[in-house]
């Protein structure tokens, strides 16, 4: 047999330093899986330390042999040479992720507000120029450096991730020129894209608008290939994404009248109240999740109508109101999601795969047979699946909920992430065929920006919330390689997709910015997030959070202030301002600030402050 390396070969390596020898200029690094590798490290080696979307460069090479501690993590781009019956390998570039070894960049209190700022001044710009906000200027499709595309589909369901992103960086902010987009956007949502069905008593959603010139074409079924001429679940769901969100700042009264009627809908027409759990698609005229034109969506449930609920809008809705009805409609989900997706619940045949189901025939039978998926998993759902869980762990507390979350956590490194790169692989056979020991990508091995961050969430919450090292390590493994590799220094925002190795993937919708699944909605959920979950259930650092509400939305004058679904009692109120003036009526331990309930909107900013814990987590 050959050696199973003849030609030369780039690559990168993410690993810990276990040892460093200055003299003969090796660096050992020890990768995920445990393998020790030898690099050489010759002097004047590019190094960089890791930054922030509008950082400047900042050079490390002229301090190598300081920083290469021993624990280290870091990642290095080599040349593989096999010579005289080995493989040497030649550090090209080290990145460093912190000044020492104990500290990582990301975990500074600003370092994802910084970035989220950067994001929305990116997408205001592509999409409004120096100009007013003007939706009819919107388009779905952005280039890379955020130059609009011919086409003139205004997509609502980008729009409405657009309003979310901007939602949630005033909310960290207080920028008001962010709430000016969002509340504006919402606005266009409602104007434009919104069906009120007054027989039904229910809202829906139109797929898009083709703009041409002052001429309007609504577009009411999906122009999405695998939903063509249907209406899908989650279109529907997602167009509340941005107005649920902009809710939670504003309290308007016709966000949550459009949420209630969209929530109408589901009920009516999407759930199965036989078998539980929502429909994928219904048809455009009678609006039957049964009927024979769907062909292969007739009857379907999956990951999207089931479980983006709960991330998309419902938990925001539960956080801006503190309603039992959306507590039990997410309790509903989370507990469907137990009973059906882990791929143990359907018997011994399918308990072979770490992977969970992600579609199913109406009675919970597996589709593995369905378009493009087949027997396939998306990595970032199963990831998706554990964040969330942990978020309803927080609500209701379930040990059901705990070992399915923890569970896909100890299990899906091994099987879903790149243990020498670093990063989180997209689609990948669900079962291993017989003699292979890796499961085999669908059709690349590229990584995607969302799927990385369903992993940063999903593990920075299990550590925050079960105190485990493992986890952290994850997530900062996982926060290190989106971060390295994933911000856009020359062009702004974030990229769609990069190589395994790291390097931007810039070919199709990929090089895009805005497109039909890209729309400041992931990034910006994962700052907002991330900046949450780091701050206070970890580092114990205060966040100041904003808010402009209407009295009129506010029941009993009430303003909610929760950040997201934490752990009972993990946070409190330190202060709080009332358009700049310090205010005292407000509920520490509740998370409620109490407002006049008449006159002018009022801005208010809320400092949280992480409680010290009394007792060890579980």
């Amino acid at each position: 047999m050959s050696d199973p390396v003849t030609l030369t070969f780039s690559d990168t390596i993410a690993g810990y330093v276990t040892a460093y020898h200055h003299e003969q200029r090796e660096l050992l690094l020890a990768t995920a899986d445990g393998r020790e590798l030898v690099l050489t490290v010759a002097d004047g080696t590019p190094a960089e330390l890791l930054r922030n979307l509008d950082e400047p460069y900042t050079d490390a090479g002229g301090h190598l042999a300081a920083m290469l501690e021993p624990g280290r993590f870091l990642f290095a781009h080599v040349l593989g040479y096999p010579e005289d019956g080995a493989l040497r390998l030649e550090a090209t570039k080290l990145v460093f992720l912190g000044r020492r070894p104990e500290l990582f960049r990301f975990e500074e209190p600003d370092w994802w507000i910084r970035q989220l700022e950067s994001i929305a001044a990116f997408y205001r710009r592509a999409q409004f120029g120096d100009g007013p906000v003007d939706y009819t200027r919107y388009r779905t499709q952005l280039r890379l450096g955020g130059e609009k595309t011919a086409s003139h589909v205004q997509e609502t369901d980008t729009i409405s991730r657009l309003v979310y992103g901007m939602a949630s960086a005033f909310l960290l902010t207080g920028e008001d020129a962010y709430l000016e987009v969002a509340e504006r956007g919402t606005e266009y949502l409602r104007d434009h894209l919104r069906v009120v069905d007054q027989e039904e008593d229910v809202v829906y959603w139109y797929h898009g608008l083709s703009v041409d010139g002052d001429t309007e074409r609504k577009l009411f079924t999906s122009e999405f290939s695998d939903d063509y001429d249907a209406i899908p679940m989650y279109e529907q769901i997602y167009a509340l994404a941005g107005p649920v969100q902009t809710y939670r700042i504003t309290a308007d009264p016709r966000i949550r009248a459009d949420a209630d009627a969209t929530l109408r809908l589901f009920e009516k027409f999407f759930h199965d109240p036989e078998h539980g759990g929502y429909f994928s698609h219904v048809d455009p005229i009678l609006f039957r999740a049964d009927h024979e034109s769907l062909g292969p969506n007739r009857s379907r449930k999956n990951w999207n109508s089931v479980g983006d609920h709960a991330p998309a809008y419902l938990v925001n809705l539960y956080l801006a109101t503190g309603e039992e009805r959306y507590a039990r409609m997410l309790e509903d989900t989370f507990d469907t999601i137990v009973a059906h997706f882990p791929a143990d619940r359907h018997g011994p045949d399918r308990n072979s795969s770490p992977f969970v189901q992600e579609r199913f025939h109406r009675d919970w039978t597996p589709d593995t047979t369905h378009g493009w998926q087949q027997d396939r998993a998306v990595v970032g759902h199963n990831l998706k699946i554990a964040w969330n869980l942990m978020r309803m762990h927080s609500v209701r507390p379930k040990p059901e909920y705990l070992e399915t979350a923890a569970g896909i956590g100890e299990l899906m490194p091994a099987v879903g992430s790149d243990r020498q790169r670093g990063g989180w692989y997209d689609v990948v056979e669900r079962v291993l065929a017989d003699g292979q020991r890796f499961h085999r990508f669908a059709w690349h091995d590229r990584k995607a920006w969302w799927q990385q961050e369903q992993a940063i969430l999903a593990y920075l919450i299990l550590h925050g919330t079960t105190g485990r090292a493992e986890f952290l390590r994850e997530a900062r493994q996982a926060e290190s390689f989106y971060s390295a590799f994933f911000l856009d220094h020359d062009e702004g925002a974030v990229y769609f997709n990069v190589l395994a190795a790291g390097l931007p993937y810039l070919l199709g919708t990929e090089r895009l910015k805005g497109s039909h699944s890209m729309s400041m909605y992931h990034s910006a959920e994962l700052c907002y997030l991330a900046a949450v979950y780091t701050n206070l259930l970890i580092n114990g650092a205060p966040m100041d959070f904003w808010f402009k509400p209407d009295p009129a939305g506010l029941a009993g004058g009430v303003l909610r202030v929760a950040p997201d679904l934490l752990p009972a009692g993990s946070v409190r109120i330190a202060e709080v301002e009332v358009d700049g003036v310090p205010h005292h009526d407000y509920d520490a331990e509740q998370l409620t600030v109490r407002l006049a309930q008449h006159g002018p909107r009022v801005k208010v900013r809320v400092r949280l402050a992480p409680t010290p814990r009394q007792e060890p987590r579980p």
